[in-house]
């Protein structure tokens, strides 16, 4: 809004020449985190009582961690705050016109309305498990591979109508034209190694990225501050991959495919990042309120989309490797579980409790420590990731 704005007095005033400040990416990404962050601490305090007021606490599985139990009744949903700021300034401080910012919101929102979804049967239920499975994970799949769908094409493409034109090319010949170079999968900290995916290979890994990262987040989520900070270092990490891909000179220089429009996604990043730390003031131990899996999943399903739109699948890997293994703490908590209990009658597991956090507090982490140390080890993936912008 602000930069068509300002585009719009400069080109009736052009001696307002100092209003072309709001043309810079840079400047607006600082602005939208600023504007994230104050937003979401001038109102957390509100979202709070409403929340507390609505009674809308979350509830505490009895065969957890027991010293969560004290937890039962905080305010969850709290993701709500998240997404008004990211909204809010994302919607002031981006250019209107860039494809790629409208896809993440559609993506970060649609998810965020399944979270909701979730949290509320929960409260209102009383239901500890929320929406099942199936459904949750249907409604997942539609947005996921309605999003995969179209940035098969609007990577390569800079306009709508391209986007249209290469979608009706495919169709035409039978499902079967290649996408160009800056479409493949690429492998970090090599120069000119990638891996052609086709489109129906961009489809399936853009959903899986989607998807799965939402649903990592989800399960991350967990402790009091645990999930937010890695989301907001990521998250941070990404926008700068996207400013790098978005610039034509530096991509040339990093040897990265230029992928018109993408350095926008910076703005996006930058809102995230500080809405995520003002939410970070409330959700610190202990916390006031709860993201929920409004935050969540909205927070996870924009970090993936950002990734493939980025190019950047396997460094997000890297980057969220906190993400990664807790998700995989649960895939081989429930596999083993159910192998051993077909094998030997009794079901056994790998870890004290599933997903990973959790086991650590099992074993004798208090979870500031938990939290702090993942939060650490995120930091320094993080920088190995931003590491293969120039090791390559």
């Amino acid at each position: 809004m602000i930069y068509a704005l300002s585009d719009w007095l400069l080109s009736m005033y052009p001696e307002w020449g100092f209003l072309r400040v709001f043309q810079y990416i840079t400047f607006r990404a600082v602005m939208a985190a600023m504007t994230a962050l104050l937003i979401g601490l001038a109102f957390g305090p509100w979202v709070i009582r409403y929340l507390t007021s609505l009674k809308i606490g979350q509830p505490v599985r009895e065969y957890g961690v027991q010293s969560h139990l004290k937890k039962s009744g905080t305010p969850t949903m709290g993701g709500v705050l998240i997404l008004i700021g990211i909204g809010v300034s994302t919607l002031l401080w981006f250019d209107w016109t860039n494809r790629f910012v409208w896809v993440v919101m559609v993506v970060t929102m649609g998810f965020g309305a399944i979270g909701w979804v979730d949290d509320w049967r929960k409260v209102v239920d009383k239901n500890p498990e929320g929406m099942r499975s199936r459904e949750k994970f249907l409604w997942q799949t539609l947005i996921g591979l309605a999003a995969a769908l179209y940035l098969a094409f609007s990577v390569s493409e800079t306009s709508f109508l391209g986007v249209l034109e290469l979608f009706g090319r495919w169709v035409a010949s039978g499902f079967s034209t290649e996408l160009p170079p800056k479409a493949d999968l690429l492998v970090p900290f090599f120069k000119t190694i990638s891996m052609p995916l086709g489109v129906w290979g961009f489809i399936l890994l853009s959903y899986l990225v989607i998807v799965g990262t939402s649903n990592a987040v989800n399960f991350t989520d967990g402790l009091d501050g645990l999930a937010i900070m890695p989301v907001v270092m990521v998250g941070s990490a990404l926008g700068v991959f996207a400013y790098v891909t978005g610039s034509s000179v530096f991509s040339k220089y990093l040897l990265f495919p230029h992928i018109p429009g993408s350095g926008e996604l910076l703005i996006f990043c930058a809102a995230m990042a500080g809405a995520g730390l003002a939410f970070l003031w409330f959700n610190a131990h202990p916390a006031q309120v709860f993201m929920g899996d409004v935050g969540a999943l909205a927070l996870g399903g924009a970090l993936g989309t950002i990734a493939v739109i980025t190019r950047q699948e396997i460094v997000l890997a890297i980057m969220g490797g906190i993400f990664v293994a807790e998700t995989l703490s649960v895939m081989l908590q429930v596999s083993w579980f159910k192998y051993t209990k077909k094998k030997y009658g009794e079901g056994r597991r790998l870890f004290r409790m599933a997903p990973l956090h959790h086991h650590f507090e099992k074993v004798g982490w208090t979870e500031t420590q938990v939290v702090i140390r993942f939060w650490i080890i995120t930091m320094l993936l993080c920088l190995v990731g931003l590491a293969s912008l120039k090791l390559r």
